[in-house]
């Protein structure tokens, strides 16, 4: 049961993140902002991070160097995103 619930809590975590994407990187189309686009960016950036090579590292049981990489994406995208609300 609990391995289940990991699953759906992981594909929950998935949709979300890439709905936050692609609302942001529409708003960015629409409006055209810079800092609209770094957004998009560090958004992605968290959401490939954490979630898909977050996962991909569990799941192949990686090691100290899949978290190495999984936490310089994110923190990556974390300094996007405060590049973005600097530059707003």
């Amino acid at each position: 049961m609990p391995e289940e619930i990991h699953y759906v809590t992981m594909a929950i975590h998935l949709i979300v993140g890439f709905v936050l994407v692609f609302l942001a990187a529409r708003a960015f189309k629409k409006t055209k902002y810079p800092p609209m686009a770094l957004l998009v960016l560090g958004f992605s950036l968290i959401v490939i991070g954490d979630t898909i090579i977050g996962d991909v590292v569990e799941f192949l049981e990686q090691g100290i160097f899949g978290e190495i990489l999984e936490e310089g994406v994110e923190i990556a995208g974390f300094i996007v995103l405060i590049l973005a609300v600097k530059r707003s």
